[in-house]
């Protein structure tokens, strides 16, 4: 998995767009370094004084840039990351929402065959304190350098509790949301093999939500792989009523199954500590580390 560092060049699909712009500004303030935009008939075009580009292609080939951050509609969210997949880039980031569960699929068969990855649909992005790295729209100032890792299905509870991470003073090596939709371009447990093999992470939350098995597939790799770095976990929507959507698409419990119970037993049962409350996640890593 190629991550992004320190003046790393990036694309931004649809960049002249409300959303784009934007975020082409807030990831430009923070250090990312926004090398060049793509949208169709945009060429020639700048924004925040990067120029835009008609195709990613020429992006890529004007910049090297290896990872793009895709702000385009949900409906022509196939045909850009097929674009950006067959342009080169090898790390895309789609912040998208409402994107069809097939569209999803497709996209991650066709990351597969290329080798790159996908973080997302409907995610916050990406952001690497250390490297003043950001693909994504999480706010910079709940983020701050450390050892701790941070992966999330819900974008917010991502802010919530990085800013009570910093806070308290365990920075993040790196915080993902990795999208809260049936299907993820990268799964948790690619994340959790990822970050194991993180020589500056010595600590691991996790925050998941009700709906699907994520969480307990998650529990039994863990148990099976036998992880080695503390983990904290928290999980939203205890008090969601059951057999309902709340949210995501993929927040839907029927009976037992997907249930924050059965979540929380899971991950206890593979040593996770679980917070009941994001204030408590900080303690918790606190005792983690000793």
């Amino acid at each position: 998995m190629i991550l992004p560092r320190k003046g790393d060049p990036v694309v931004v699909q649809n960049m002249p767009g409300r959303y784009g712009r934007l975020h082409t500004r807030l990831m430009l303030d923070y250090g990312t370094n926004v090398a060049a935009g793509a949208a169709p008939g945009k060429g020639g075009q700048s924004v925040e004084g990067v120029p835009v580009y008609d195709t990613v292609a020429e992006a890529v080939a004007k910049t090297g840039a290896k990872a793009s951050i895709c702000f385009v509609p949900a409906e022509y969210t196939l045909a850009a990351g097929k674009e950006a997949l067959d342009a080169g880039i090898k790390l895309l980031v789609i912040i998208t929402e409402h994107v069809p569960v097939r569209d999803e699929l497709r996209l991650v068969q066709l990351a597969q065959g290329k080798g790159a990855s996908i973080i997302g649909p409907n995610c916050p992005g990406i952001i690497i304190p250390s490297q003043k790295a950001k693909l994504g729209i999480m706010p910079a100032p709940s983020f701050s350098p450390g050892n701790v890792a941070l992966y999330s299905r819900s974008g917010t509870l991502t802010y919530e509790i990085a800013g009570q991470l910093t806070a308290a003073g365990y920075g993040q090596s790196l915080a993902v949301g990795i999208g809260g939709d049936p299907v993820n371009g990268t799964t948790s447990i690619e994340w959790m093999d990822h970050v194991q093999g993180m020589d500056d992470t010595e600590a691991v939350v996790i925050v998941g939500e009700i709906g699907g098995d994520a969480e307990e597939r998650l529990a039994r790799h863990i148990q099976k792989s036998g992880y080695k770095k503390p983990i904290v976990g928290y999980i939203a929507g205890r008090h969601a009523p059951k057999e309902k959507k709340m949210g995501h698409a993929g927040a839907i419990i029927y009976g037992d199954y997907g249930t924050a119970d059965s979540k929380i037993r899971a991950l206890t049962a593979a040593g996770v500590k679980v917070a009941k409350t994001p204030m408590e996640v900080p303690g918790l890593v606190s005792q983690a580390l000793g």
